[in-house]
């Protein structure tokens, strides 16, 4: 019988591809969201309909932070493997809505841990966030740096997932592996993001909105890396480290692990309005801005520990991700 997976989020982006990928290497996934309207929920029905005709997933819409749902949820089905992408996801909206993302990514992530401590969870997969890095200036960042200074709400209640799990981990011995994403991007992404929004812009002849003045560097991370990732860990659940220390923030002697994911190559924003330019063979009209609070001029992943624990290092060009992000763009709003 196959091995059953709950993705939390699985009408998201990440979530989509995850699923996905499951199926194909032939587990059972549970997919669950609320199918909020953050953004047009069509988007998120439309990835839902990318997976309900594929054997072996079904899907249950349960909000994260509803208690009694997720209790129930996790009884019944005993998952031996959780992988929790679900989350209200943006760094800008955390500033004007700061209760949305304390029920979604504190309560909601409570309700994920609490089913995994009573019912005996092989592994916990978590999202987390480079937003966790906040006021950190030396580059590149490594899960060995100190993270309490985020810079935004988002990343205050992405690090405080990495400290719930942890306390779970510690005193109920749940292996919890957690994975600070690095701008992802590539087909199905989230319309509120960089990639989607300057394709947007362009398609349009509209203004592109470019903060620090167009010169932001940031670790574009194509999705696929980020499945492949998520895939290999599974089977490597953390553990205990007995010469964790202080020095090294990432390990514990709980079965507790951080990782980043990213791909060890930051990329000027400039440099790719110029290559969604060449792709959709139109110019971009700029609007030049300064920094926005809660932003953060340059982000850029250390990977050796990804490397050496799990044998993979995402590594697919901003050029080619570009070049496969715009030809599923160009199909999907032509449908």
């Amino acid at each position: 019988m196959a091995e059953t997976i709950l993705v939390t989020g699985a009408a998201g982006f990440i979530g989509l591809h995850v699923s996905r990928r499951l199926i194909a290497a032939g587990y059972r996934v549970v997919g669950i969201d609320n199918l909020n309207n953050y953004y047009d929920p069509r988007l998120k029905e439309a990835r839902l309909a990318q997976l309900t005709p594929l054997p072996g997933f079904s899907f249950h819409k349960v909000d994260l932070a509803d208690h009694a749902g997720m209790e129930a949820l996790f009884a019944r089905e005993r998952f031996p493997t959780v992988i929790h992408l679900g989350a209200q996801a943006g760094v800008r909206r955390s500033l004007v809505d700061p209760h949305t993302y304390v029920e979604a990514n504190m309560l909601g992530f409570i309700n994920v841990l609490e089913g995994c401590r009573h019912n005996g969870i092989r592994h916990l997969i978590y999202a987390s966030s480079s937003s966790v890095y906040g006021s950190n200036k030396r580059l590149p960042f490594s899960t060995a740096q100190n993270v309490d200074h985020p810079l935004s709400i988002y990343g205050a209640s992405k690090k405080a997932n990495e400290l719930m799990a942890h306390s779970y981990s510690h005193l109920f011995r749940l292996p919890a592996t957690g994975l600070r994403f690095f701008t992802v991007y590539g087909p199905w992404g989230r319309p509120d993001m960089a990639m989607w929004l300057f394709a947007d812009a362009i398609m349009r002849g509209e203004p592109l909105k470019l903060f620090n003045y167009g010169h932001m560097l940031r670790d574009f991370t194509y999705v696929d890396d980020v499945v492949e990732t998520i895939v290999r860990l599974i089977d490597l659940p953390p553990k205990p480290d007995p010469n964790a220390g202080e020095t090294d923030p990432s390990r514990s002697e709980a079965p507790w692990r951080i990782y980043n994911i990213g791909n060890h190559k930051p990329v000027e924003v400039l440099k790719v309005v110029a290559l969604l330019e060449q792709e959709l063979g139109r110019k971009a009209v700029t609007e030049m801005l300064p920094m926005q609070p809660g932003d953060v001029p340059a982000t850029f992943a250390d990977v050796d520990d990804l490397i050496r624990d799990v044998g993979f290092r995402p590594d697919t060009s901003i050029e080619e991700g570009v070049r496969r992000f715009v030809a599923w763009y160009r199909e999907y709003h032509s449908a």
